[in-house]
């Protein structure tokens, strides 16, 4: 899905007029260029880019972001760095995979995402409730968690009609232990030796959001951020039929004491409302048609690898416009429950994705 960079995505109109969208474009671009200078004298001092670029741009991003809160002028302009050119990247990204590669992951992988994704679901919302948390919240974490993190929280808050509280809970605790997990997952991934292709399918099967996926996978190669980014896919894709469950179930839930106002979207709890994007977004569909096309031989390949290069800079902004989006301060605001439900969560996640890559024989 798009982004989990902040909230300030839903606050970009549909009629965002180019002026507006400037300043945070700008200021996006500018740490994305001041990480690329970085990634360069890394090669120059040290012999190799021990951080990527993806990842200097989301720190550096962090770093101004808790130096300097950026105004309301830049607000349109950093969500539509983090939303639309993350989704645009992802499309392009579909001119450098071919059919052929989704054939040779087998049916075993593909069935086992779903898997994946159910039970980690499952495991998620048990860990939160045995921490206490109300049923929505748990629902919000263990969606986050097990499919593409703010933006299946979003999806799901209207469907359950969850309280913005708990949705802003949710996804303050979900960015920032996002960031933490691209810096992690390298040193994982190297400590337990995984091939590139594995570590791309672990990166895909764990991570939260798809900018954050490639940057986890970059450090081990082309044939990892492929393999990420096509696993990632295929679990996003599985925001549609939890939130068509999720719409069945939603009757049942308790009601909790909250203001019709507050309902996210203005979301009713006992009439759920599911927008058609929300199940599959339109870079999805993107993505598998420049896919098809490369696959039967419509796409020049003298274009698909400066088609790759263009989509790695345009998630290099979206990186910074991610690192943006997360205020380290508002970890102090969630609550305790939180932090140990999503912190939980993500562990369980992280073993049942390598149990699955493990009774694969996954190479």
């Amino acid at each position: 899905m798009a982004s989990a960079a902040a909230r300030h995505v839903h606050l970009l109109p549909n009629e965002t007029s180019l002026l507006s969208v400037l300043p945070g474009a700008g200021l996006c671009i500018t740490i994305a260029a001041a990480a690329y200078l970085l990634e360069a004298a890394e090669r120059i001092l040290l012999g190799r880019a021990w951080l990527e670029a993806l990842v200097m741009a989301v720190l550096l991003g962090v770093a101004v972001r808790s130096l300097w809160h950026p105004g309301n002028r830049y607000h349109a302009g950093i969500a539509f760095s983090a939303k639309y050119l993350l989704e645009i990247a992802v499309v392009l990204l579909g001119l450098s995979v071919k059919a052929s590669t989704i054939l040779a992951a087998g049916p075993g992988l593909l069935l086992g995402i779903a898997g994946v994704v159910g039970l980690a679901i499952l495991l998620s919302f048990g860990i939160s409730r045995c921490m206490r948390l109300p049923v929505r919240m748990a629902l919000l974490i263990a969606c986050g968690n097990s499919i593409c993190g703010n933006s299946a929280i979003a999806a799901v808050a209207p469907v359950i009609g969850a309280d913005s509280d708990d949705v802003a809970a949710s996804i303050a605790f979900t960015a920032i232990l996002g960031v933490a997990v691209v810096l992690l997952m390298p040193i994982i991934g190297s400590a337990i030796d995984l091939h590139p292709i594995s570590y791309g399918a672990f990166a895909g099967l764990t991570v939260y959001a798809v900018p954050q996926v490639l940057a986890a996978a970059a450090p081990f190669g082309p044939s990892a951020v492929h393999m990420g980014t096509l696993v990632k896919l295929v679990r996003v894709l599985m925001l549609g039929p939890v939130c068509l469950v999720l719409s069945m179930v939603a009757p049942k839930l308790p009601v909790e004491a909250i203001p019709a106002d507050e309902y996210v979207a203005g979301g009713d709890a006992l009439r759920p409302k599911i927008s058609l994007a929300h199940l599959v977004p339109w870079f999805i569909i993107g993505f598998l048609l420049m896919l098809a096309c490369r696959s039967l031989g419509l796409v020049p390949e003298a274009i698909v690898v400066p088609s790759g290069r263009l989509a790695t800079c345009l998630t290099v902004i979206s990186m910074a416009a991610l690192g943006l989006g997360v205020d380290l301060r508002a970890i102090t605001a969630v609550g305790g429950r939180v932090t140990a439900s999503a912190i939980l969560s993500l562990a369980a996640l992280s073993a049942i994705s390598l149990f699955l890559l493990w009774a694969l024989h996954f190479q």
